[in-house]
């Protein structure tokens, strides 16, 4: 970057993030004060202009509203301004400090015209407007130092030169209250120094930190990225071999080519069920890079919730059966929701997997709709150990498992839950569970309910 520009910090080095963002603050910061900034020239102006010339004061007034309206503009440009173009940062910054350069000028001339008009004397009003000035310059334009640095060396020249030139056109000795007022004005420049350099370090830190920040969140994106794309073509990888694999020991399991012995339907059921498993990880492991990418689609249509129990139960009801378990539809309850039926399938066979799962053999799992108000609630009860409020967090976090020993009974993943709760998330739904006043727990999903003929 051109060197011109690194004189904004001092002869720091800084990025062009720390320069876009400068500017961009000390435009936004503008045009925030503008209102407050007028309100000051207007009542500087009147005072003036009754005590001491209108002349001045109209002269004044007409350059700060053309000064004020260039200002507003070039701020309004900076602001609007998304590029990252080098040369156009650089010619914005040019317009800033002759901006600035015009504007410090007509209060020095407001200043310095009224104490030449009062003639030697406190000069109260011009040293106030002119130490107002500079510490508004100190509170609100340090974002870009250079600018800051400007309108401090205009002011105090001003404020060194009206007490001097009183003492050069008087003769006033040392012991002349003259001579206080400029040993004063030179005590008020000192303070107003130093209060710039407070708020330029403060300011500085913070931009500093926020652009460690900003890069931060990119690396951290970045590595998001790396993650999701690394996950998402290993899945894609590992489906294809897995399908072939599993449809290969399907095929020699079925008996097709020949007999089989004991000890062989074992292993082969035994891989058969490690694939299955496999495949299951790696759909819900896709699943789970496409909500997190916002790239899951749902075919939003009504659904009958009568049905989409009956398929689901069809659907889980051989796993439940080698476990010993029994599904039982209850009730008539029924209706339609608006929603994705393969996604609301999939949430729903999570939960009576589940529930299945983690209850022991000869237990039934009870499936039935409820209405709430404007609501249709899907219950799965269990009749497992229950589970506990304080569970939230393992059931639906992803990768957590409530068993997590190595000697748990059923294997899971640690995703389905996690993504059940994004997919009703989706559909604007609620999935949570409730313990039982007996033994077990009723998982339920929420959705709500619309007209199949809408």
């Amino acid at each position: 970057m051109n060197g011109g520009l690194m004189i904004l910090f001092s002869g720091q080095t800084v990025s062009s993030f720390v320069l876009r963002r400068a500017l961009k603050d000390h435009a936004r910061l503008s045009i925030e004060l503008v209102v407050q900034r007028q309100v000051t020239f207007a009542a500087a102006l009147i005072l003036a202009g009754y005590y001491y010339s209108l002349q001045i004061a109209t002269l004044a007034g007409v350059m700060i509203v053309i000064s004020e309206a260039l200002d507003f503009i070039l701020c309004r440009r900076i602001l609007q301004w998304t590029g990252r173009d080098t040369e156009q940062l650089r010619t914005y910054y040019r317009r800033l400090i002759i901006s600035t350069i015009l504007s410090a000028a007509i209060i020095v001339y407001y200043a310095v015209s009224l104490a030449l008009v009062q003639g030697p004397g406190p000069h109260f009003m011009s040293l106030f407007f002119l130490f107002a000035a500079a510490i508004f310059a100190a509170m609100n334009n340090h974002q870009v130092p250079i600018l800051l640095t400007i309108r401090l060396i205009i002011y105090g020249m001003a404020f060194v030169f009206i007490p001097a030139f009183d003492i050069w056109m008087t003769g006033a000795g040392i012991r002349s209250e003259l001579w206080a007022q400029l040993f004063t004005a030179l005590f008020v420049l000192y303070f107003v120094i130093d209060c710039s350099r407070i708020h330029l370090r403060l300011y500085r830190d913070n931009l500093v930190k926020m652009e460690d920040l900003t890069i931060q969140h990119e690396l951290a994106q970045d590595a998001v990225r790396i993650k999701t794309d690394f996950l998402s073509t290993m899945s894609h990888e590992l489906r294809t071999p897995l399908t072939s694999i599993k449809g290969s020991i399907d095929l020699i399991s079925s008996g097709k080519f020949g007999a089989l012995n004991g000890r062989i339907v074992k292993l082969l059921d035994i891989s058969q069920r490690n694939c299955a498993r496999l495949i299951a990880l790696i759909d819900e492991i896709l699943d789970l890079q496409k909500i997190d990418a916002g790239k899951m689609e749902f075919h939003m249509q009504p659904v009958e919730v009568t049905a989409l129990i009956g398929r689901t139960v069809a659907l889980t009801t051989p796993y439940a059966d080698a476990l010993g378990v029994t599904l039982r539809v209850e009730g008539e309850g029924g209706g339609w929701v608006l929603g994705d039926p393969a996604r609301l399938e999939q949430v729903l066979t999570n939960m009576l997997s589940n529930a299945a799962k983690f209850s022991t053999s000869g237990d039934m799992v009870r499936v039935r709709a409820e209405a709430q108000p404007g609501r249709i609630r899907i219950c799965v009860i269990d009749e497992g150990v229950g589970l506990s409020e304080n569970d939230t967090d393992k059931v639906f976090d992803r990768f957590s498992q409530l068993d997590a020993s190595d000697t748990r009974k059923i294997g899971g993943t640690g995703l389905g839950m996690n993504i059940s709760r994004k997919i009703m998330a989706a559909h604007d739904g609620v999935i949570s569970y409730a313990k039982n006043t007996g033994p077990g727990t009723t998982f339920y999903m929420e959705l709500d309910i619309c007209d199949p003929a809408a």
